[in-house]
């Protein structure tokens, strides 16, 4: 199983913060990051969004319908796990 210590971070495209996309054999995968704007990111937490076969977010999935804020690396991890077993 990956983990958040898989996560490769770059800087966000929009010029402040971090992100990171993985893309697991099941076909999904996740987009997590930190900026000043995405929830938790002010408090140094993580905000992940699933995504499809195409890289494209989505809210289809037993895991969520929506993006999952203010979560620590360790819950990223636990999201992560859950994504992997879809």
């Amino acid at each position: 199983m990956k983990t958040f210590k898989d996560l490769e971070f770059k800087p966000h495209a929009m010029g402040e913060g971090i992100h990171s996309k993985l893309s697991f054999d099941n076909g999904y995968g996740v987009s997590v990051v930190r900026t000043s704007w995405t929830y938790g990111g002010k408090d140094g937490l993580y905000e992940l969004a699933v995504l499809d076969e195409h890289g494209n977010l989505t809210y289809n999935t037993s895991v969520t319908n929506d993006v999952i804020g203010y979560l620590s690396e360790e819950e990223v991890s636990n999201v992560m796990e859950q994504v992997q077993k879809l």
